[in-house]
């Protein structure tokens, strides 16, 4: 009752402030791009053999103090439980740690917006489970506004397990705190490089077979093998892709483009930041793509696409190829293809690339600290000690077992020496796909408090195909090019924000309008007069002076 409650009031306070979730705009590149920082993100990523050392806290720990706890449910249980409360992983949780847990959610999908409530109303939690990266004005303006507290002396005095990780791997702690040095949440962390990778385009193996051509490379090998599927195989779509939330989404991290040097947002280069949509190998990306348009090798409904429209042109054999996610991508789609088509076939391919052998330039990677499903502490806390211990368990030996492989016994048992899931997850009774299932009993399907497993992504990954995408995918520079985690300044923050907020409105009508047929590839240039005029030089500024900072940390 209390949450609800809670609830009435946020939504009360949305009506009187006009809901404020406008203003929540991301501050940070924070090498993260795209989809790929969405829930795969998660369910794709770990780290193995790095189970931090428990050290002083004792658990259960033993107290009578109930403390709040605010966070969305993740996407793979929405339609499974309702709330975190009938979650299992969640009341094993309170038992494990002997902290007992009220849970307070959005709803779905609606995270943002009921934060910024929330944060107005002044009723705030014990605990906030949020990206901080994309608050307006960074982590700093989350605890100078009075919202969340700089952790780091209760971490040096209640949080030993996280604190000896951070020591033992210097690289993820400079990541994990702001410019000044402050900690502000209990962080995500992908502890394996393997794990960090797990999104690029994939084919219809099958279909190449048929027609006797290889797996393509190159943009040529890419364009001679869409006509053949169009032709050859009757293909209405032959590479479609999700452009939800925005045009041509999946193909942000490098797909396609970065065959030409370039990516949709900022990168690194011989010690500048560039913006790939104003460099020329954009424009060349563009004419790539207005010819396989008019040419009937892209969607014709390209602009439009989302999940489900790509899933029944997948399932159905309109499309051949598209870009997508190891788990949630690949996962999903092959039985669904081979409903269709017993012999079909989905395989990885390479990054695609100019010229022949070359290596690709950029691809999907996210960073080892992912600043989703961490949590801060409010200033409004009862007990933040008892919070940083709390919280703590997820970076000790039992913590790092049970938030990646849930109860043993239950969920998981341990084959010489190796934790294998259970039939309960990977067959589960109840028909639930394994990312479903494992987010029942453990976190290892997506983000949260603690350092993610290897093993995990092992199992998870139960097609070879799919192992053998995560090879494929990452053998690119991407590493090279991109940026760490950075932040504008507090100051800083509401300017960038409005640049690239506008910055992005006239990306995506320029991609769009090109690709379309629209306006000619001609009017490239023109599109960089504008973004020039929208200060593109001030944000480069200021992504400049951010990473400057960050490496000087």
């Amino acid at each position: 009752m209390k949450n609800t409650r809670r609830m009435a009031r946020w939504i009360s306070t949305a009506l009187a402030i006009g809901m404020l979730g406008t203003t929540l705009l991301a501050c940070s590149n924070g090498g993260n791009s795209g989809s790929a920082n969405a829930n795969e993100g998660g369910a794709n990523s770990g780290g193995n053999g790095n189970a931090p050392t428990s050290a002083v806290a004792t658990y259960p720990i033993q107290t009578d103090t109930t403390l709040t706890y605010w966070g969305e449910l993740t996407g793979n249980l929405v339609g499974v439980k309702n709330t975190h409360q009938d979650v299992p992983f969640f009341k094993k949780w309170q038992e494990n740690t002997g902290v007992p847990l009220e849970f307070l959610a959005p709803p779905a999908g609606q995270g943002r917006e009921a934060l910024n409530v929330m944060l107005a109303s002044g009723d705030l939690p014990d605990m906030i489970e949020y990206n901080f990266m994309s608050f307006p004005g960074g982590p700093e303006k989350a605890i100078s506004d009075g919202y969340i507290l700089r952790l780091n002396d209760l971490i040096d005095k209640h949080a030993p397990n996280l604190k000896k990780y951070l020591q033992d791997n210097p690289d993820i702690d400079k990541m994990v705190k702001t410019d000044s040095g402050s900690y502000y949440v209990f962080p995500f962390i992908r502890g394996d490089e393997y794990l960090r990778v797990f999104q690029g385009p994939m084919i219809r193996k099958d279909c190449l077979d048929d027609l006797g051509l290889p797996v393509p490379e190159t943009i040529d090998e890419w364009t001679a093998t869409l006509k053949a599927f169009k032709e050859k195989k009757g293909a209405a779509a032959p590479l479609s892709m999700v452009s939800k939330p925005r045009f041509f989404n999946e193909s942000y991290n490098g797909a396609f483009l970065g065959a030409f040097g370039v990516i949709q947002g900022f990168y690194q280069e011989d010690g500048k930041i560039k913006f790939g949509p104003a460099e020329p190998g954009f424009k060349e990306y563009l004419r790539l793509f207005q010819s396989w348009y008019k040419e009937g090798l892209l969607d014709k409904n390209i602009a439009t696409v989302d999940g489900k429209a790509l899933d029944s042109n997948l399932a159905s054999g309109a499309t051949g190829a598209t870009i997508g996610n190891a788990g949630g991508g690949m996962g999903k789609w092959q039985p669904l293809i081979e409903a269709n088509d017993p012999k079909a076939v989905l395989v990885a391919t390479p990054y695609p690339v100019l010229n022949k052998g070359d290596k690709p330039k950029f691809g999907q990677r996210n960073q080892a600290y992912s600043s989703e499903g961490t949590v801060a502490i409010t200033t409004a806390a009862k007990n933040p000690e008892l919070a940083v211990q709390m919280l703590d368990y997820g970076y000790s030996e039992e913590g790092h077992m049970f938030f990646n492989f849930g109860e043993e016994g239950v969920s998981y048992e341990m084959v010489d020496g190796y934790p294998k899931y259970t039939d309960l997850l990977m067959k589960n009774p109840d028909k639930l796909a394994p990312a479903q299932a494992i987010s029942l009993y453990a976190r290892g399907s997506y983000n949260g408090p603690f350092v993610q497993d290897k093993r995990y992504a092992e199992q998870f990954f139960a097609l070879q195909t799919q192992r053998d995408a995560i090879e494929i995918w990452k053998n690119t520079d991407a590493a090279k090019y991109q940026l760490p985690p950075i932040t504008p300044t507090p100051e800083e923050s509401s300017e960038y924000a409005a640049i690239m907020n506008d910055m992005n409105t006239l990306v995506d009508e320029m991609t769009i309008k090109i690709i379309l047929g629209d306006e000619s590839v001609d009017q490239f240039e023109s599109y960089v007069e504008k973004m020039k005029s929208l200060r593109l030089d001030r944000a480069i500024e200021i992504q400049t002076a951010a990473l400057e900072r960050y490496n000087s940390r």
